[in-house]
C-alpha cells in the first residue's frame, strides 16, 4: 500500500467512549433516530446498533474551563514593562506598573497593564462562548429575534413612513428655494423610501421560497438588492456633480443667492427626525436588515446636516458656496455608498468569517464525537448574510460506513442550527497527508 494512505499520528488524544445520551461538551442530544434516514431498523441491542459515541455534558476534553480567570485574578495583573533582562530595574523606575491616586484612593494602571487584563477578559468571553451549547447558541438568538421583533417592524416601518413624509417636505424645500446644495439632500431622501421597499420585498422574498427553483435558498437576494441600489445612488450623485460644475462654470452676477427661510426649516425638521431615527435603529444595529437603515440615517445626517451649512452659507456668504456644497455632498454620498458596495460585494463573493466564529466551529467539530480523531480542515465564509461552512474530519480507517454517516451527519445539523450558519458541509477522512480536495482555482 501507497505510504501516502497510511494513517498519520493523530493530532490529538482522544478521551475514552461513552455510550451514553450525553452530547458533546455540554450539547443536548439529537434524535438520532431521526437525523439517519438510511439506517435500519435495530433487532438487538448489539454494540453494532448503538448510536455514535459522544462526549458527556461533564467532559471538557480540552480543559478551557481551567483557563478562565476570575474577576480577582485579573484585576491583580500587572504588565511586565521591561523589554531587556538586564534594565528590568531602570524600566521599573522610569515606568512604575501602577500608581495610586491619592485623591480616589484607587490604583491606576498603566496602558500595557490595562491591556493585559483586556486580553484576559476577551478570552474569558471566548472560552465562555466556545463552551455554551449549540441549544444556547440557538435559543439566544430565539430570544433575541423575538424580543426585537417589534422594535424591528418600528424600525423598518416605522423609517419607511418617516421617509415619505421627509422626502415631500425636502422636495418643497428644495424647489422654492432653488439651492443645489438642497437639490442633494433632496435627491436622498427620495430614494429613501426606495431603499426601505427594497428592503421590505427582499425580506418577503426570502421568506418564500420554491426548492425545486431555488433549493439553497434566497437569502443572498437582499445583498443583491443593497448592491443595486447603492450604484443607483451614485448615479445620482454622479448627475447632481455634473448640474453643480454647470452651475460653478456659468458663474453669477449676484454676491450672494436668495436666502429662503421656510427650505431651511424643512431640511432642519428632517435633520432632527433622521437623528431620532438613528439613535433608535442604533440598538439594533446587528441585525443585517436594520444595520442598512442604521447606516442609511448616520449617512443623512451628515448630508443634511452639511447641506444646510452650505446652502446657508450660499445666501448669506458667496454664491459660489452653494453649488461646491453640493458637489462635495455628491462625492460624500457616491463614496459612502461605493463603500456600502464594496462590504456589499465581499459578503457575496465570500469572504471569511471572523476568527472568533472559525474558533467555536472549531471547537464544536472537534468536540462532537471521540470518533472524530483529528480536524483537518475547517472553511467558514460568507455566502450573502450568512456563512457556509466545511469541516474535514479524520476517523479510524477501520469505522463502520454507519459510524461515519451517522457521526458526520449529527455534526452537518448541529453546525446548521448555528444562527448564523446557512449551509455546513461535513466531510470525512481517515488521514491528513493527502493534498487539499479542493482548489482555489480550478483549471479547465
Amino acid at each position: 500500500m501507497d505510504s501516502q494512505h497510511n494513517p498519520p499520528p493523530r493530532v490529538y488524544q482522544s478521551p475514552p467512549l461513552y455510550y451514553n445520551e450525553a452530547t458533546s461538551t455540554a450539547f443536548e442530544p439529537f434524535d438520532t433516530d431521526s437525523l439517519s434516514q438510511h439506517r435500519p431498523p435495530t433487532t438487538a441491542p448489539d454494540e453494532e446498533n448503538l448510536p455514535p459515541p459522544r462526549y458527556t455534558r461533564e467532559n471538557d476534553p480540552f480543559q478551557l474551563a481551567s483557563k478562565l480567570k476570575s474577576p480577582e485574578e485579573i484585576s491583580k495583573m500587572q504588565a511586565n514593562t521591561s523589554r531587556k533582562r538586564g534594565c528590568a530595574a531602570t524600566y521599573r523606575q522610569v515606568l512604575p506598573k501602577s500608581t495610586t491616586s491619592t485623591a480616589t484612593g484607587k490604583t491606576a494602571l498603566n496602558p500595557s497593564s490595562r491591556r493585559l487584563q483586556g486580553f484576559y477578559h476577551t478570552q474569558n468571553e471566548n472560552i465562555k462562548r466556545m463552551l455554551k451549547p449549540v441549544e444556547e447558541h440557538v435559543r439566544a438568538a430565539k430570544e433575541v429575534n423575538a424580543n426585537n421583533q417589534l422594535r424591528y417592524r418600528i424600525a423598518v416601518y416605522g423609517s419607511f413612513a418617516a421617509n415619505i413624509i421627509l422626502s415631500i417636505v425636502q422636495v418643497y424645500g428644495a424647489v422654492s428655494s432653488g439651492s443645489l446644495s438642497l437639490f442633494t439632500t433632496m435627491a436622498d431622501a427620495i430614494f429613501d423610501p426606495l431603499s426601505n421597499l427594497t428592503l421590505l420585498l427582499c425580506n418577503k422574498a426570502v421568506h418564500r421560497v420554491d426548492p425545486r427553483i431555488f433549493p439553497a435558498g434566497k437569502a443572498r437576494i437582499e445583498t443583491a438588492g443593497n448592491i443595486c441600489f447603492c450604484f443607483l445612488m451614485t448615479a445620482v450623485s454622479f448627475i447632481l456633480i455634473a448640474f453643480s460644475a454647470k452651475e460653478l462654470a456659468a458663474g453669477s452676477d449676484s454676491k450672494t443667492g436668495s436666502f429662503h427661510l421656510p427650505s431651511v426649516i424643512a431640511v432642519t425638521v428632517a435633520f432632527a427626525t433622521k437623528l431620532a431615527l438613528f439613535i433608535y435603529c442604533w440598538a439594533l444595529r446587528n441585525i443585517s436588515q436594520i444595520r442598512i437603515l442604521w447606516e442609511d440615517h448616520r449617512n443623512d445626517l451628515l448630508i443634511n446636516g452639511f447641506g444646510i451649512l452650505t446652502s446657508v452659507g450660499g445666501s448669506k456668504l458667496r454664491w459660489w458656496i452653494d453649488p461646491m456644497g453640493a458637489t462635495i455632498l455628491s462625492v460624500l454620498i457616491s463614496g459612502l455608498w461605493l463603500r456600502t458596495a464594496y462590504k456589499e460585494f465581499m459578503c457575496l463573493i465570500g469572504v471569511t468569517a471572523d476568527t472568533n466564529m472559525q474558533q467555536l466551529i472549531t471547537y464544536i467539530s472537534m468536540t462532537h464525537s471521540p470518533l472524530v480523531t483529528a480536524i483537518d480542515t475547517v472553511r467558514a465564509y460568507t455566502s450573502g448574510p450568512r456563512l457556509l461552512v466545511e469541516v474535514d474530519i479524520v476517523m479510524d480507517p477501520d469505522a463502520s460506513l454507519r459510524s461515519s454517516h451517522d457521526v458526520a451527519e449529527e455534526l452537518q445539523m448541529k453546525l446548521e442550527s448555528l444562527p448564523d450558519v446557512e449551509r455546513a458541509y461535513v466531510h470525512v477522512d481517515y488521514e491528513t497527508t493527502h493534498k487539499p480536495e479542493h482548489f482555489l482555482k480550478k483549471e479547465l
